[in-house]
């Protein structure tokens, strides 16, 4: 199921915040996509979470101008294709703004921030000795799909499947999708270390790290319809 829309939250502001995050992902991915192919490799190596930096507690060649740990929040910001990119923003699109105007636009990028770094530290320690770099604004979307699921459970999310575009609740579609991350996630264990692909691990540290924030960082703000 791909969604394309969902229930919005009626008045307020419009969320900037998540319009800056998403211009902010595309602007990055320009910014690889003007790199040369060999200089592209070692750009997403140096600015991507490497979890065996973590593990040595150092910056790993290639080095940055910064301190290693810093790639926890460029990474969010890298994507590894169109549809990498593509799908990250749609989800963020769709699900971000309501989130935003319950939150505030300082509390959702700060409440963004910590799901990306959440599930980041997810990865790491489920594979603290590997060397691929691991980029994506997926963790700290898991995180909004968390919060989302929590605020918005019956919000009507309008999916496209086979038959067409039809509106599913909120719990079902989101249910859903952290199913496949679990399901997806322990069959990842097989996987060497060596072995890229999609970090389950960081999308379900996203998640449960979105679940719990949104508790504390909703206190006293708008209520949640449905």
């Amino acid at each position: 199921m791909i969604p394309v829309g969902d229930d919005q939250v009626p008045g307020g502001p419009p969320p900037l915040v998540n319009y800056a995050l998403i211009a902010l992902n595309v602007l990055a991915f320009f910014l690889e996509l003007s790199r040369p192919q060999g200089a592209l490799e070692s750009f997403v190596t140096a600015w991507g979470v490497v979890p065996r930096e973590y593990s040595a507690g150092r910056d790993l060649a290639p080095t940055i101008p910064l301190p290693f740990w810093t790639t926890l929040f460029t990474s969010m910001f890298l994507h590894g294709g169109w549809a990498h990119l593509g799908g990250n923003m749609l989800y963020l699109w769709i699900f971000g703004d309501n989130l935003e105007k319950i939150l505030g636009g300082v509390r959702y990028l700060i409440f963004y921030l910590v799901c990306g770094v959440a599930a980041a530290f997810a990865h790491i320690l489920s594979a603290p000795n590997s060397a691929v770099p691991t980029v994506g604004a997926s963790g700290a979307i898991s995180g909004v799909l968390g919060g989302y699921l929590l605020l918005f459970p019956r919000n009507r999310v309008r999916v496209f499947t086979r038959g067409g575009i039809m509106a599913v609740p909120a719990f079902v579609m989101l249910g859903l999708w952290i199913l496949i991350q679990f399901v997806s996630g322990v069959g990842s264990i097989a996987q060497t270390e060596q072995t890229s692909g999609v970090a389950y691990m960081a999308h379900i540290g996203g998640f449960v790290a979105g679940m719990i924030l949104i508790k504390i960082m909703a206190i006293g703000r708008r209520p949640a319809y449905a």
